[in-house]
């Protein structure tokens, strides 16, 4: 049995047609953003971002914030 290559972007194609077809736009669209790279340089902003803070700072400032959203 011989079979032919296609194309990755025919492949692509199908496969978001799939999706959209059998989850919907919405759920198709946060699945596949699962899989994106993102883009910056996380060690360098988490340098900048938690510089000269400690744990218990950060800790600290995670539990306000989940305070002040309820």
């Amino acid at each position: 049995m011989i079979i032919a290559n296609r194309p990755l972007i025919e492949i692509n194609q199908q496969a978001i047609s799939l999706l959209y077809k059998e989850l919907g736009v919405v759920d198709a669209v946060r699945f596949l953003k699962q899989f994106t790279q993102g883009y910056g340089n996380y060690t360098q902003e988490r340098e900048v971002v938690f510089a000269n803070k400690s744990l218990e700072d950060i800790v600290n400032e995670i539990e306000k914030r989940r305070k002040t959203t309820k």
